[in-house]
């Protein structure tokens, strides 16, 4: 099968090889599936580059664990009802070697999702990590029926699924981008209001936000924890949560008696550690918000499989808002 993958970290253009790889057979509580669609992550070009200084825990890594395709083979165990299905997945490169850049991956049956009819695969290859992560950083701190959501990113993979989400829960939803054209991308993910931090003080963004909720906002997702600092400070009441997934600094300082005084909740959120519970949670209200006919993911680029360099630069540079998907060949030939 055609397939992406590298034997080392480092940059993209150095490591990354595209070639043949055996097709993969699916064991006991396993499936296999043909993909048409593989998502990328800025989690997966950050483990290719040794971001987070864990090295490499196989050999060889065929990246990225988000993708979707049809269900074409079943292991023991598993019901042959699964054949055929249209499916999306989440974590196929957790704990294993081989992700979603390739025609075919193999994972346990549980990491493969039935996909609405109505819903284009391309989309459901946009949600696995962001969409869990979203997910929970909208829920983190409870139901936000009638409570104010404040969104970090909305035009971002994860801060368009959490407007979605939170908006699907009743939330009034406010949220935040950094430039002025992608405020568009904000409102279509279903965003009441939003507003552009773009060359203005701290002081004028929590002026406008305050103006849109005078009473504090209740709960803040956050896609950059530092950065945020006073901001959030600024805008939230008092026992507000921050529900912070990333932060551009990663050591960032707290000013912890303010916050302590406006007692402030603050959850960090690591995707790979969700339970169980959480995540089958996720997958059905991410599956309920697409068939609503919620299509708030922006997808920036389809590229094929042979320019993953590319796709992995184009994430690693933020060099457009959405999502960047690889399509995989069509040839059937392993």
């Amino acid at each position: 099968m055609h397939a992406a993958w590298y034997e080392a970290q480092g940059p993209a253009e150095q490591v990354l090889r595209c070639g043949w790889l055996p097709v993969p057979e699916p064991g006991r509580g396993e499936l296999r599936i043909r993909l048409r669609h593989s998502g990328v992550n800025p989690g997966d070009v950050k483990k290719r580059g040794d971001a987070f200084g864990y090295g490499m825990a196989f050999p060889r890594v065929v990246p990225h664990s988000d993708g979707a395709g049809i269900v074409d083979r079943v292991g023991p165990g598993v019901s042959q009802a699964r054949l055929g299905q249209r499916v999306w997945c989440h974590g196929a490169q957790r704990g294993r070697p081989m992700g979603t850049a390739a025609q075919w991956v193999v994972l346990p049956a549980m990491l493969a999702v039935p996909l609405p009819d109505s819903v284009p695969l391309a989309l459901g290859a946009c949600l696995g990590i962001p969409g869990l992560t979203a997910h929970r950083a909208v829920h983190a701190a409870g139901p936000v029926l009638g409570r104010t959501v404040l969104v970090h990113g909305g035009a971002g993979a994860v801060g368009s699924l959490a407007i979605g989400l939170a908006r699907q829960a009743g939330a009034q939803v406010l949220a935040t981008v950094r430039r002025p054209e992608a405020q568009a991308l904000a409102r279509a993910a279903g965003a009441h209001a939003v507003v552009c931090s773009a060359g203005q003080p701290v002081a004028d963004t929590a002026a406008a936000l305050r103006a849109l909720a005078p009473q504090g906002v209740d709960h803040v997702v956050d896609v950059d924890l530092a950065a945020h600092l006073a901001l959030n400070q600024a805008v939230l009441r008092v026992g507000g949560h921050i529900a912070a997934y990333a932060s551009g600094d990663p050591q960032p300082r707290l000013p912890f008696w303010p916050m302590l005084f406006q007692n402030l909740v603050l959850h960090l959120l690591g995707s790979d550690d969700f339970t169980p519970r959480q995540r089958r949670d996720a997958v059905g209200a991410l599956n309920r918000l697409l068939a609503s006919g919620w299509r708030g993911i922006h997808i920036a680029c389809h590229l094929p499989l042979e320019a993953v360099v590319q796709a992995h630069q184009t994430v690693e540079q933020a060099s457009g808002q959405g999502r960047v998907l690889l399509d995989m060949p069509e040839d059937t030939d392993a």
